[in-house]
């Protein structure tokens, strides 16, 4: 999962961040609203936590702007406002939750979590992807191969939730860095190579059918077939 989250405090917004990056979201952080607007209508993310108060434009501002543009990215507010008129404010301009602060990781990433099903539930999209004995369900975030469930610990899951979404298709380094980890992440860095050599180990392990591939010089796809 990709989260955006725009939020001008740098201490909250550091709290926030490596909290989902410990669950094994890759979050794309932006102090102020002119960046984070740009970031949420240019790059791909999953769900968008905005404060309301930022410099440049407003919290509302970017979220009227995202809605303006037909976007159905999943937003949870942060808002110091906790008056009823506020949250009516800010839901009807087209958030789908509002926190108010100060609040406990854990609510917010239960809520986080919860607008990610409520929004997996609406779309036509399948909850269990499977190639071959492989199967990897979303929404329990449990991966079974042959009858066996595997524990992955969190970005190992991400890695293979990304390459069993696109099965079949080439993913370059540079795409798995962007939606494994943050968008300036550096991409001479060998950690694909070390994250994929550690997703092999446990999906690969003692069956004779290898699903991930490596095509020199372009990426690695996840596929059934030994094809080059």
């Amino acid at each position: 999962m990709r989260l955006l989250l725009i939020e001008d405090d740098t201490k909250i917004a550091s709290f926030i961040a490596n909290g989902f990056r410990q669950g094994g979201f890759a979050v794309d952080v932006m102090h102020n609203g002119d960046d984070g607007l740009f970031m949420a209508l240019t790059e791909n993310y999953d769900i968008a936590i905005i404060d309301v108060m930022l410099p440049g434009k407003s919290g509302l501002e970017v979220i009227s702007e995202i809605r303006r543009q037909n976007m159905t990215l999943p937003i949870i507010i942060l808002s110091a406002k906790h008056s009823v008129e506020d949250r009516i404010k800010g839901l009807d301009t087209g958030s789908d939750d509002y926190l108010i602060k100060p609040f406990s990781f854990t609510e917010l990433n239960s809520r986080v979590q919860a607008l990610l099903r409520r929004c997996s539930n609406m779309q036509v999209e399948h909850q269990t992807f499977e190639i071959g004995d492989l199967s990897v369900n979303v929404i329990k975030r449990e991966v079974i191969r042959n009858g066996h469930v595997i524990d992955l610990q969190p970005r190992e899951y991400s890695l293979l939730e990304y390459l069993i979404r696109n099965h079949g298709k080439v993913l370059s380094k540079t795409m798995i860095l962007e939606h494994v980890w943050d968008y300036n992440f550096d991409p001479t860095t060998n950690v694909v190579d070390v994250l994929v050599h550690r997703l092999r180990s446990k999906i690969e392990k003692d069956f004779d059918t290898k699903l991930i591939h490596t095509l020199r010089g372009v990426g690695y796809v996840l596929r059934t077939d030994e094809k080059a």
